[in-house]
């Protein structure tokens, strides 16, 4: 920070009985709903606060007391239209879960289905309004500032959390993320989406069908399950790695508190993964998949080289920088855990390397791989939960080297160059009409010939102004001598 700055900061310490160690969790929890959810998406980004405000913002769970049933039953009774007992047979009082944004109640429907109703928490939206104006503003002074700010790009950071809180406080988008995130992942039957009830569903309020199963943030009832645990780790890594190579639309919050390890049952003879909270989901289009599924299949393979060209093509990296030196700094951070288990990875040291080669090599922040970025970490996370020996890069290599092989063999080149061409081709009639309607058929006239250059206007003579009055003068006169 500016030394102005810093000065200002240690004034404000004098007297204020700071601990030693900033609590940087405990503050923004105290501060709102929308400075935890500011705390999560910057627990992501050590690179811009720093490694040790990071990992203390990772505390953050988002989980606050929940407003009382007599204050949420106002919105509740306003979301259906009228009295909640028309269309809900109970309502359990106590909420089961509650965040910054919404809080979750248990409820049976008036045909007898279980559901969670998600339900936002009364003056959210005023709240988050007042909020994000605050940081927009602190962004831009920021990035302001230059040097390293402008390269980390806070504007676009508060930019891209402004989109997620947003559609956070719309539940009928949550219900469309729910429902499109099931189509997606119906191929994987392991990976459970429940259904959304889109009769009760409004933008206040969302209704899903109810998972029974155990949460696997809750480790002593995980570990009185009988499962296949390394099997379970795998259906988590592949049921993420659909969503977000395959398809590039993913759930972007698989915390633990989110997932939930269903119990065999039910005709079936195996557990499962139950995943609810749609709120935070993410988005990457078809290229920058390819980009991210050949460089992680580079990293996983030791392809150094290939992964700074795509780098480079990607635009990632500036073009003044040399590839082959950038592929050396990426080896001097892969080599190190190729093959290790990731209890075995030192983080802080991976991540270390990491951002000392985004700043080596001036690379700007990409706003849209943050979140990808953010998920993968917990991912990982939660499937260590799931089994302690698992190697996500282990797991998700054969996935990726398919998919790579899919989408980038010769018959997915042909499908694509068939795709754009016979696109292209639809144009041309439409090109054709425009370029007969810039270039017309010419008249019966004879083309003029081209006339002399006006003359240059001497230095010192008449101004325009001048010359208007005196046209206008004498046009005046010929119209009054007849």
């Amino acid at each position: 920070m500016p030394t102005a700055v810093r000065l200002v900061a240690r004034l404000a310490r004098l007297g204020a009985r700071a601990p030693a160690t900033p609590d940087f969790a405990a503050g923004l929890a105290a501060v709102g709903p929308a400075a935890i959810k500011l705390g999560q998406a910057l627990a992501t980004r050590p690179d811009l606060i720093g490694l040790e405000a990071a990992t203390d913002l990772a505390r953050l769970q988002d989980a606050l007391p929940p407003a009382p049933f007599g204050a949420v039953e106002p919105v509740l009774n306003a979301a259906c239209g009228g009295d909640w007992k028309t269309r809900f047979q109970s309502i359990e009082p106590e909420a089961v879960a509650a965040a910054s944004i919404a809080q979750v109640h248990k409820a049976v429907t008036s045909d007898g289905r279980s559901v969670a109703i998600k339900l936002l928490r009364p003056g959210i939206e005023a709240d988050v309004a007042s909020a994000l104006a605050t940081y927009e503003w602190g962004a831009a002074h920021l990035e302001a500032l230059g040097g390293e700010f402008a390269r980390l790009r806070p504007r676009a950071v508060i930019a891209t959390f402004k989109g997620w809180i947003e559609a956070e406080l719309d539940l009928r988008r949550e219900a469309a993320s729910a429902s499109e995130l099931g189509e997606i992942l119906a191929g994987e039957p392991d990976f459970v989406v429940p259904a959304v009830d889109w009769q009760r569903s409004t933008r206040r309020m969302l209704v899903i069908d109810w998972i029974d199963g155990v949460k696997v943030s809750d480790r002593a009832a995980l570990a009185a399950l009988d499962i296949d645990r390394p099997a379970l780790a795998r259906v988590l890594v592949n049921g993420f790695l659909a969503q977000a190579i395959t398809k590039g639309f993913f759930h972007a919050d698989l915390h633990q508190g989110n997932l939930f390890v269903i119990p065999p049952g039910n005709g079936v003879d195996h557990a499962r993964i139950g995943v609810i909270d749609f709120g935070i989901m993410g988005r990457i289009n078809r290229r920058a998949r390819l980009y991210l599924a050949e460089i992680l299949h580079g990293l996983v393979t030791g392809n150094y080289a290939r992964v700074a060209e795509i780098h480079f093509e990607a635009g990632y990296v500036p073009p003044h920088h040399n590839p082959a030196a950038f592929a050396t700094a990426l080896r001097a951070v892969g080599e190190p855990i190729r093959g290790r288990q990731a209890k075995d990875i030192a983080i802080t040291d991976l991540l270390e390397g990491l951002f000392s080669i985004t700043r080596s090599f001036d690379m700007p922040v990409q706003p849209h791989l943050l979140l990808l970025q953010k998920t993968m970490v917990m991912v990982e996370g939660v499937a260590l939960t799931i089994d302690p020996h698992v190697n996500m890069w282990e797991v998700a290599e054969p996935y990726v080297r398919d998919w790579v092989r899919d989408e980038m063999g010769p018959e997915a080149m042909i499908a694509d160059n068939l795709v754009l061409n016979f696109r292209a081709l639809k144009q041309l009639p439409r090109i054709f009409r425009q370029w007969v309607a810039e270039n017309p058929m010419p008249g019966a006239a004879p083309p003029q010939a081209p006339l002399p250059p006006l003359p240059e206007k001497a230095s010192g003579g008449w101004s325009t102004p001048w010359l208007l009055l005196a046209a206008g003068i004498g046009a005046a006169v010929v119209i009054l001598l007849g």
